[in-house]
C-alpha cells in the first residue's frame, strides 16, 4: 500500500460520464441513480485512490501518472475509474465506465 495519502477530486468529465450512464432517479428495473452512486460507491472509490494510487495498475506502461481501477461495485456489477496524478500531487478522477449489464 502507498505510504502517502493523496487528495482525490473528480473532474467535470468524470461527473459527465456518471450523468450519461445513470439518471437522476432510480430506473424502472432498479437501476441506481447518480445520487445512489455518489452516496454508496464513490466514497469507497475515493478511498482506494487516496491510499493506494501507486499500487493500481498503470493505464499505459511507463506512464505512472495514469492509474486504472477495475472493481465490482456495491450497486453496479463492475466499474472502472481512471485517475490521473495532477501537478499538485492530488489524484483526479477523469473518467468513469459503469458496466450496468445486470439483471436488476
Amino acid at each position: 500500500m502507498s505510504a502517502e495519502r493523496r487528495l482525490v477530486r473528480a473532474t467535470s468529465a468524470f461527473f459527465d460520464d456518471l450523468d450519461a450512464q445513470l439518471g437522476p432517479e432510480r430506473g424502472p428495473r432498479g437501476e441506481p441513480s447518480t445520487n445512489d452512486y455518489q452516496t454508496l460507491e464513490l466514497l469507497r472509490i475515493v478511498e482506494l485512490f487516496a491510499t493506494g494510487f501507486d499500487d493500481l495498475p498503470e493505464l499505459i506502461a511507463g506512464r505512472s501518472e495514469y492509474r486504472l481501477l477495475i472493481t465490482a461495485g456495491t450497486l453496479v456489477p463492475r466499474l472502472s475509474v481512471l485517475g490521473q496524478l495532477a501537478p499538485d500531487g492530488a489524484v483526479e478522477h477523469i473518467s468513469l465506465d459503469l458496466d450496468l449489464d445486470a439483471g436488476w
